[in-house]
This record gives structure tokens, sequence and C-alpha cells, in this order.
């Protein structure tokens, strides 16, 4: 397999309901990573786009958080629903999703 241009990292750690840090999990991860899964199988982009699970990314109040590789942008309270336009507007067309990205602040 060849390396993808892009790598995208969902955020699927998990913790207690009453950690005070919350987590990805609990803010529904799994659906967002189900629906990247989707996107990339609908668009056959297995050789351009990357898809993996991953452990904390650091601002978990604001989950869940998908990180894109190489370009080092994070974007934060992402819904399944916003994955189709974060596939087509950055994954392919390079264009980060500005109304998602985490403040710098944050990232």
């Amino acid at each position: 397999m060849p390396r993808p241009q892009r790598h995208v990292f969902v955020c699927s750690q998990q913790r207690p309901p009453t950690h005070p840090r919350g987590s990805c999990a609990a803010t529904g991860a799994s659906a967002v990573l189900q629906a990247f899964w989707a996107e990339q199988q609908k668009r056959q982009a297995y050789d351009t786009v990357g898809v993996t699970y991953s452990g904390c990314l650091g601002p978990c109040d604001g989950g869940p958080n998908v990180l894109v590789h190489p370009d080092n942008v994070l974007y934060r309270g992402v819904a399944a629903a916003d994955v189709a336009e974060i596939f087509e507007r950055h994954l392919v067309g390079g264009e980060i999703v500005e109304r998602l990205r985490a403040d710098a602040a944050v990232w």
C-alpha cells in the first residue's frame, strides 16, 4: 500500500463519565470514525487518505477531535455529518474547514 497523502486520526479516547477532562468517545467519536471509514470506502480513497482511530489528542473538552496529518490541522467538535465536508474540502481539495478548526490557543 502506498503512503497516503493525508492521514486522519480520530480521537477515540474513553474515560469514565465522571472524569474531569471528559472524552471524545463520550461525545460521538465512534460515529465520526465510522463516517470517515465509510467516506473513504465510498470514494475508494485507500491510497490517498489514511483513517485511524487514536488515543487522546489533547483538548478533550471540545471533542470529538480529528487531526489531519501532515497538515497539522486539528478539528474540534466534529460530528458524523461534518465528515463529507472535511473529506471533500480538506482531504481532497486541500482547503481547511475553518468553522471546525481548533483555535490557535488550543492547538
